[in-house]
């Protein structure tokens, strides 16, 4: 019997390099039980607290309302992808799409507050007096794990550009190396290992050129 695929999201960031479209890629560790070793965009699954309402208050952007028709779900599971989305980008690249933009030092204490389970990341908006800014997502893909697999999940890909005089850091728990590169150069590197949604979306990517 198939496993239940995981609800999931997936950010691919970019930004306007000096030879054009860059993305952001790290690469887990081959320890991870998940795509070890492989080339990923940041992301992870979308946990029960990723759908509480009440990060609505620190909300901008499109609501979960709008989210649940571009992504065909109820409004809980789209707050929960968009929200997951959000989340992972933090704890995974230090990048907290919101407005208006927290201090360097504020924010790195809210992420190792989130990594640490001691703050939900509603409390987190709140505590940085910041709001959520869902319109700096768009939504990408949909890709589910062939049932074959014994690990499986439920996808959605967005893509994000990276805000101005915004850094990503990678967290070292989670990836062993970073790098952006052209979107065609990494798809078609085949020394760069990942999954094929990963790889479909770069291809895909690769015909915009900003």
């Amino acid at each position: 019997m198939a496993a239940t695929p995981r609800p999931a999201a997936t950010v691919a960031l970019l930004r306007d390099g000096r030879r054009g479209l860059e993305a952001y890629l790290q690469r887990r560790p081959r320890s991870m039980g998940f795509a070890g070793g492989l080339w990923v965009f940041p992301g992870g699954r979308v946990d029960d607290a990723d759908r509480d309402p009440a990060v609505d208050a620190s909300w901008a952007g499109p609501p979960p309302a709008a989210w649940a028709e571009r992504l065909g779900l109820p409004a809980g599971d789209a707050r929960g992808h968009v929200v997951a989305a959000c989340r992972e980008t933090l704890e995974e690249a230090g990048l907290l799409l919101a407005e208006p933009q927290p201090g360097v030092d504020d924010l790195a204490a809210a992420r190792r507050d989130l990594l640490a389970g001691a703050r939900g990341f509603a409390e987190l908006l709140a505590g940085l007096g910041v709001r959520l800014d869902s319109g700096r997502l768009r939504y990408w893909a949909w890709w589910v794990t062939p049932e074959v697999e014994a690990r499986r999940y439920d996808t959605r890909f967005f893509v994000a550009g990276l805000p101005a005089d915004a850094a990503v850091t990678a967290h070292l728990a989670e990836a062993e190396h970073e790098r952006w590169l052209p979107p065609a150069k990494a798809a078609a590197d085949q020394g760069l290992p990942m999954l094929p949604p990963t790889r479909y979306t770069l291809r895909d990517l690769a015909g915009f050129g900003s």
